[in-house]
């Protein structure tokens, strides 16, 4: 995954260059240790949905602390990491500071996917670390070494569905669904109204894949030892009963015309449009996603919106992913001095909190002593549902999150009839193969 995922505007598909006319601070010099002053540039290599506003304007408050310029080279979300991997690999820049999903499971994949011990600076003694959430750092962890540093929202990040309530009362719909089948039924009744029933972007590539990826940690609470299993390689996805389920269930949505007439053609970006409109009635995103809309027409209040947990599998849980976008310092770059102060300087509490209250997708980031700041209705939603004991399988189970694009691509084959469930579990259990062995895990031996 990209874990948990919110949107940057389409203006930022080009290289960002962030600028400001300032001298360097006596504090911002002494801090770097004598860096040269405003006489060179930070890059910043990273996915279009990974940056928000108020980070650039940081990087502005940045260039008048230091006099350091920091430019963000921005790649579309449906090649990036396809692009940081041929550079990584070939030995190519990808900046003084890159990002990354970290693979999660048992920490093996920060190797194999962003070659760490080759690649990455160890920030384990930065001054920062002790007050990152520990969940967060441990998914930027590999052999006793942080390699990342997380600046997310993985408290109120979930992935849940958010619904319009005028909607839900023009189906005649007056309870929220707790299994699968009557989320079908709910379906139904709002299609039979003329309301697309779901609004699901799936050209992007990855969007799709979190019906299943999130999900399946329902599964792995119904089966005892499953995420074991699969990481030991005593089990597969496509051996699973659950697992076909729950794509089952995903594909008899699409099926249905429950994600609506474009949903091959559908986009991301567009979500907040299309939900705003009323003509859709439902869509994947996260609590935030009311204000967001809000924000961009203020006539909407927030309370137009409400949220439940996605029902695959009858899941009634929120499910809890503690990883996000991570940024690592290029091991190989020419100010790596400099990309460990920018990283010090974006964990301050006062930019942390900065980020937090002029970001329309964060309620709160993954550090302590940061001010939150929930709606009653996030606050009542978080309140209401038990958060899933096991992790989202992205971040539990190794060799699942590198391949987020590929499952995508397979799930839209699915939906037009070129792949059946099954064969998707299959292509993911021999992609999860092929990288466990290229990583030369001792369970695929």
């Amino acid at each position: 995954m990209k874990f948990n995922r919110r949107r940057l505007a389409l203006t930022l598909l080009v290289a960002v260059a962030v600028t400001a006319l300032a001298t360097t601070s006596a504090a911002g010099a002494a801090k770097s240790g004598g860096l040269p002053k405003g006489n060179y540039t930070l890059t910043v290599f990273a996915d279009q949905d990974w940056v928000r506003p108020p980070e650039l304007a940081l990087a502005k408050k940045f260039k008048q602390q230091t006099g350091i310029t920091v430019k963000y080279d921005i790649i579309p979300d449906s090649s990036y990491q396809q692009v940081l991997t041929t550079k990584l690999n070939s030995g190519q820049e990808p900046g003084d500071i890159y990002m990354g999903q970290p693979p999660g499971g048992t920490g093996s994949g920060l190797q194999t996917t962003f070659s760490v011990l080759k690649h990455a600076v160890d920030l384990s003694k930065q001054p920062w670390v002790s007050r990152e959430f520990a969940n967060a750092r441990a998914l930027a962890t590999y052999k006793g070494k942080l390699w990342g540093q997380t600046i997310w929202d993985t408290v109120s990040g979930s992935w849940i569905i958010v619904y319009n309530k005028a909607d839900f009362a023009t189906a005649g719909i007056t309870s929220l669904p707790r299994t699968f089948s009557q989320f079908t039924a709910d379906c139904a009744a709002l299609k039979a109204k003329g309301i697309n029933p779901i609004y699901e972007p799936i050209s992007d590539g990855w969007h799709q894949v979190l019906w299943f990826a999130e999900n399946m940690s329902k599964a792995a609470d119904e089966s005892s030892g499953l995420v074991a299993n699969l990481n030991n390689n005593k089990a597969t996805f496509a051996g699973t009963p659950l697992a076909v389920t729950a794509l089952t269930q995903i594909h008899s949505l699409y099926q249905s015309g429950y994600f609506g007439p474009t949903s091959l053609t559908d986009t991301f970006a567009n979500t907040v449009p299309n939900m705003s409109s009323g003509k859709y009635a439902m869509t994947v995103n996260t609590v935030t996603l009311p204000t967001q809309i809000n924000a961009a027409d203020p006539s909407i209040p927030t309370t137009n919106y409400g949220f439940m947990p996605v029902p695959i599998l009858n899941n009634q849980y929120v499910n809890q992913n503690p990883g996000g976008p991570t940024k690592f310092v290029y091991r190989q770059g020419k100010h790596v001095a400099g990309a460990e102060e920018y990283l010090d300087f974006l964990a301050e509490p006062a930019n942390l909190n900065y980020q937090i209250a002029r970001s329309t997708s964060f309620v709160t980031l993954d550090f302590n002593g940061v001010k939150s700041k929930w709606t009653p209705a996030e606050a009542a939603f978080v309140k209401a549902y038990k958060p899933n004991p096991q992790p989202v399988m992205q971040v539990s189970v190794n060799y699942v999150n590198p391949q987020w694009s590929q499952i995508g691509t397979d799930m839209a084959a699915m939906f037009t009839g070129q792949l059946s469930p099954t064969a998707v579990l299959q292509n993911i259990d021999d992609r999860r193969k092929q990288e466990a062995q290229a990583a030369r895990d001792p369970h695929w031996r």
